[in-house]
């Protein structure tokens, strides 16, 4: 479990709410780390909704719905209904006991049993940062940065150095792979790190530093400007009509044309990878009919429209993460 604290800098229950954290934890292992917020513009990168928002595997369990992005102060209430500055310790521990996942063996389905509900963060709602744990996640995230360097995936060279630091000699790709952190082919190369692929695909990506790259499905495309917290211009095509789509992120704000481009977040009724189960069913689309009617043509695929603020809070919550140092 990885929990995120956000709040703005000598925000005054910082303590209090880390304290209580510690303390719904009771000796229960978890990655806790807090990130300090200054702008507007960042708490909506973070989905944060005021001073402390906590972040439970990049989701807010305490969200209000339609509440905006802020970096005021932010209060909660209690079992009684008082107002605090911070999560109770027993809603911190409901909340702490409501997201525990338990591992899943390699081929069970990366988007979750229910399938009512679409899993946002991946991974069977364990999210798509690496573990710290045997170096998987000093690797991964090398990856991930040579991708974002140069828009191609890293050879075994490449990743060298970091898989020494880490105190990796044997093959921490296969096992990264394991838990679909990225996919190999046959020969052991990465074919995909999420959000990037080494193959075309439909979502093209211009990086603020010039390199082009693929995104492996749309939501992923989404999230490469939450990684890397940069400019992004990201080029589609609505997948029933060919029409074109841009969403061009500046300062962290997104401008998408068609002003009225949604898109489909759905998965497939099997076992599998992210990215034979879930990435061809997360597209852009020029308009909610069309997504509607791509839908009804492709029934296999269990899914829903999602307005652009809501694709780019679910990316921002999978992705943005990924290379926050600890």
């Amino acid at each position: 479990m990885r929990i995120t604290v956000l709040t703005v800098p000598d925000c005054p229950n910082a303590p209090l709410v880390r304290e209580r954290i510690t303390a719904a934890l009771d000796g229960r292992q978890a990655d806790v780390e807090l990130v300090e917020v200054l702008q507007e513009a960042e708490a909506a990168w973070w989905g944060m909704t005021g001073s402390p928002t906590v972040l439970v595997d990049g989701i807010d369990p305490f969200a209000v719905a339609g509440a905006p992005a802020s970096v005021s102060c932010r209060l909660y209430r209690d079992e009684q209904g008082r107002a605090g500055g911070a999560p109770s310790v027993e809603a911190l521990r409901q909340a702490f006991a409501g997201t525990a996942v338990p591992a899943k063996a390699p081929g069970e389905e990366c988007c979750g049993d229910d399938r009512d509900e679409l899993d946002p963060i991946g991974r069977a709602g364990r999210g798509r940062r690496a573990p710290k744990e045997r170096g998987l996640r000093a690797v991964h995230q090398a990856v991930l940065r040579h991708f974002a360097a140069t828009g191609v995936a890293p050879g075994a060279s490449d990743l060298a150095a970091a898989a020494a630091e880490a105190g990796r000699t044997d093959d921490v790709l296969a096992e990264l792979a394991a838990e679909d952190f990225l996919t190999l082919n046959d020969s052991g190369r990465i074919e995909a790190a999420y959000p990037f692929s080494a193959a075309p695909t439909p979502h093209r990506m211009r990086l603020a530093n010039g390199v082009e790259a693929w995104a492996m499905c749309a939501i992923d495309a989404l999230g490469v400007a939450a990684i890397l917290h940069q400019d992004v211009a990201i080029t589609s095509r609505d997948p029933l009509d060919g029409r074109p789509i841009t969403v061009t992120f500046t300062g962290g704000t997104a401008r998408w044309d068609p002003a009225d481009a949604v898109v489909f977040v759905g998965q497939r009724a099997q076992t599998g990878p992210a990215a034979t189960v879930c990435c061809d069913a997360l597209n852009f689309f020029a308009e909610p009919s069309t997504a509607e009617a791509w839908a009804r043509q492709h029934p296999d695929v269990h899914g829903r429209i999602t307005s652009q603020s809501d694709a780019q809070r679910i990316a921002e919550q999978t992705f943005g993460p990924l290379l926050a140092q600890d």
